[in-house]
Protein backbone atom coordinates (compact mmCIF):
# COMPACT_ATOMS: atom_id res chain seq x y z
CA UNK A 1 0.00 0.00 0.00
CA UNK A 2 1.26 3.38 -1.05
CA UNK A 3 1.81 5.98 1.69
CA UNK A 4 -0.76 8.82 1.82
CA UNK A 5 0.21 11.80 -0.66
CA UNK A 6 0.82 15.18 1.01
CA UNK A 7 1.64 18.48 0.54
CA UNK A 8 5.14 19.75 0.86
CA UNK A 9 5.70 22.38 3.38
CA UNK A 10 4.27 25.50 2.73
CA UNK A 11 6.26 28.98 2.57
CA UNK A 12 4.65 31.60 4.99
CA UNK A 13 3.89 33.62 1.36
CA UNK A 14 1.76 30.33 0.70
CA UNK A 15 0.58 30.16 3.42
CA UNK A 16 -1.16 33.66 3.34
CA UNK A 17 -1.94 33.41 -0.48
CA UNK A 18 -3.48 30.45 0.23
CA UNK A 19 -5.64 31.91 2.92
CA UNK A 20 -6.41 34.98 0.94
CA UNK A 21 -8.01 32.80 -1.66
CA UNK A 22 -10.12 30.82 1.07
CA UNK A 23 -11.68 34.50 1.28
CA UNK A 24 -12.32 36.37 -2.06
CA UNK A 25 -11.25 33.32 -4.31
CA UNK A 26 -13.07 34.40 -7.89
CA UNK A 27 -13.96 30.96 -8.44
CA UNK A 28 -15.28 27.77 -6.61
CA UNK A 29 -12.01 26.13 -8.36
CA UNK A 30 -9.70 27.71 -6.41
CA UNK A 31 -11.75 27.47 -3.03
CA UNK A 32 -11.55 24.35 -3.12
CA UNK A 33 -8.11 23.59 -3.96
CA UNK A 34 -7.14 26.09 -1.05
CA UNK A 35 -8.91 24.39 1.53
CA UNK A 36 -7.52 21.05 0.09
CA UNK A 37 -4.28 22.54 0.70
CA UNK A 38 -4.59 23.77 3.40
CA UNK A 39 -6.08 20.63 4.84
CA UNK A 40 -2.86 18.51 3.21
CA UNK A 41 -0.84 20.74 4.97
CA UNK A 42 -2.14 20.42 8.46
CA UNK A 43 -1.44 16.83 7.61
CA UNK A 44 -5.15 15.07 6.49
CA UNK A 45 -4.88 12.72 4.31
CA UNK A 46 -6.53 12.74 0.71
CA UNK A 47 -9.19 10.49 2.44
CA UNK A 48 -10.27 12.39 5.29
CA UNK A 49 -9.93 15.91 3.47
CA UNK A 50 -12.28 14.28 0.62
CA UNK A 51 -14.84 13.49 3.45
CA UNK A 52 -14.25 16.79 5.09
CA UNK A 53 -14.80 19.34 2.05
CA UNK A 54 -16.60 16.89 -0.37
CA UNK A 55 -15.33 15.58 -3.41
CA UNK A 56 -13.44 12.64 -4.37
CA UNK A 57 -9.92 11.48 -3.07
CA UNK A 58 -8.39 11.41 -6.80
CA UNK A 59 -9.47 14.70 -6.86
CA UNK A 60 -7.43 16.15 -3.41
CA UNK A 61 -4.41 13.96 -4.65
CA UNK A 62 -5.09 16.02 -8.38
CA UNK A 63 -4.66 18.91 -6.48
CA UNK A 64 -1.81 18.31 -3.91
CA UNK A 65 0.32 16.88 -7.47
CA UNK A 66 -0.95 20.32 -9.18
CA UNK A 67 0.68 22.23 -6.45
CA UNK A 68 3.85 20.29 -6.59
CA UNK A 69 4.44 20.77 -10.24
CA UNK A 70 2.85 24.76 -10.63
CA UNK A 71 2.60 26.36 -6.96
CA UNK A 72 0.20 28.65 -5.97
CA UNK A 73 -0.82 28.51 -10.32
CA UNK A 74 -2.68 25.46 -9.44
CA UNK A 75 -5.81 27.70 -8.02
CA UNK A 76 -6.42 29.40 -11.15
CA UNK A 77 -8.71 26.84 -13.56
CA UNK A 78 -6.76 25.67 -16.37
CA UNK A 79 -7.97 25.55 -20.07
CA UNK A 80 -10.79 23.13 -20.84
CA UNK A 81 -9.55 22.42 -24.67
CA UNK A 82 -8.44 19.12 -25.74
CA UNK A 83 -4.47 18.89 -26.44
CA UNK A 84 -4.74 17.99 -29.23
CA UNK A 85 -7.76 17.97 -31.92
CA UNK A 86 -7.62 15.40 -34.78
CA UNK A 87 -10.40 14.39 -37.01
CA UNK A 88 -11.80 10.88 -36.80
CA UNK A 89 -11.55 10.89 -40.57
CA UNK A 90 -8.79 12.10 -42.64
CA UNK A 91 -6.69 11.26 -45.08
CA UNK A 92 -7.47 7.34 -46.48
CA UNK A 93 -10.65 7.26 -44.01
CA UNK A 94 -12.05 10.25 -45.73
CA UNK A 95 -11.41 8.66 -49.03
CA UNK A 96 -13.06 5.35 -48.05
CA UNK A 97 -16.27 7.48 -46.69
CA UNK A 98 -16.85 9.13 -49.76
CA UNK A 99 -16.87 6.01 -51.67
CA UNK A 100 -18.71 4.38 -49.20
CA UNK A 101 -21.42 6.96 -50.50
CA UNK A 102 -21.82 5.81 -53.83
CA UNK A 103 -22.59 2.58 -52.64
CA UNK A 104 -25.80 0.94 -51.51
CA UNK A 105 -26.13 0.08 -47.52
CA UNK A 106 -27.40 -3.31 -48.80
CA UNK A 107 -23.91 -4.21 -50.23
CA UNK A 108 -22.81 -4.46 -46.39
CA UNK A 109 -25.65 -6.18 -45.22
CA UNK A 110 -27.75 -3.39 -44.23
CA UNK A 111 -31.87 -3.53 -44.38
CA UNK A 112 -32.02 0.09 -46.22
CA UNK A 113 -31.36 1.17 -49.94
CA UNK A 114 -30.34 4.63 -48.72
CA UNK A 115 -27.61 6.05 -46.19
CA UNK A 116 -28.40 7.87 -43.12
CA UNK A 117 -25.28 9.50 -40.71
CA UNK A 118 -26.06 6.80 -38.45
CA UNK A 119 -25.60 4.10 -40.51
CA UNK A 120 -22.65 5.73 -41.93
CA UNK A 121 -21.17 6.21 -38.75
CA UNK A 122 -22.53 2.27 -38.10
CA UNK A 123 -20.40 0.90 -41.46
CA UNK A 124 -17.33 2.93 -40.75
CA UNK A 125 -16.76 1.38 -37.23
CA UNK A 126 -17.32 -2.07 -38.65
CA UNK A 127 -14.78 -1.51 -41.29
CA UNK A 128 -12.27 -0.18 -38.77
CA UNK A 129 -11.63 2.99 -40.14
CA UNK A 130 -12.52 4.97 -37.20
CA UNK A 131 -10.21 2.91 -34.95
CA UNK A 132 -13.11 3.77 -32.24
CA UNK A 133 -14.89 0.41 -30.35
CA UNK A 134 -18.15 2.54 -30.76
CA UNK A 135 -19.30 4.41 -34.22
CA UNK A 136 -18.83 7.95 -33.98
CA UNK A 137 -21.55 10.61 -33.47
CA UNK A 138 -24.01 11.92 -36.57
CA UNK A 139 -21.88 15.33 -36.03
CA UNK A 140 -18.73 13.53 -36.67
CA UNK A 141 -20.41 12.02 -39.89
CA UNK A 142 -21.77 15.39 -40.82
CA UNK A 143 -18.27 17.25 -40.32
CA UNK A 144 -16.73 14.88 -42.46
CA UNK A 145 -19.17 15.26 -45.26
CA UNK A 146 -18.79 18.76 -45.21
CA UNK A 147 -15.15 18.76 -45.62
CA UNK A 148 -16.06 15.86 -48.67
CA UNK A 149 -17.96 18.77 -49.75
CA UNK A 150 -20.77 16.95 -49.93
CA UNK A 151 -24.35 18.62 -49.28
CA UNK A 152 -26.28 15.98 -46.80
CA UNK A 153 -30.04 15.90 -48.25
CA UNK A 154 -32.04 12.44 -47.59
CA UNK A 155 -32.30 10.64 -50.40
CA UNK A 156 -35.67 10.73 -50.99
CA UNK A 157 -35.34 14.71 -52.24
CA UNK A 158 -32.67 13.33 -55.09
CA UNK A 159 -33.40 10.04 -55.96
CA UNK A 160 -35.23 9.63 -59.20
CA UNK A 161 -37.04 6.74 -61.10
CA UNK A 162 -36.33 5.28 -64.30
CA UNK A 163 -40.05 4.76 -64.91
CA UNK A 164 -41.28 7.29 -67.50
CA UNK A 165 -44.24 8.47 -65.79
CA UNK A 166 -42.08 8.68 -62.25
CA UNK A 167 -42.53 12.24 -62.25
CA UNK A 168 -46.37 12.54 -62.58
CA UNK A 169 -46.72 9.68 -60.21
CA UNK A 170 -44.62 11.48 -57.39
CA UNK A 171 -46.33 14.68 -57.90
CA UNK A 172 -50.19 12.65 -57.14
CA UNK A 173 -51.51 13.29 -60.48
CA UNK A 174 -53.75 10.73 -61.86
CA UNK A 175 -53.13 9.22 -65.06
Amino acid sequence: MKPPLFVRSLTEEEQVQLGRALRSSPSAFGLRRAQYLLASARGLTPRQIAATYGGCEQTVRNAIRAFHATGLQCLEPGSHRPRSVSPAFSGQNLERLQHLLHQSPRAFGKDRGTWTQCLLAQVAQEQGWTGREHPVSDETIRRALKRLGANWKRAGHWVTSPDPRYAQKKSGASA
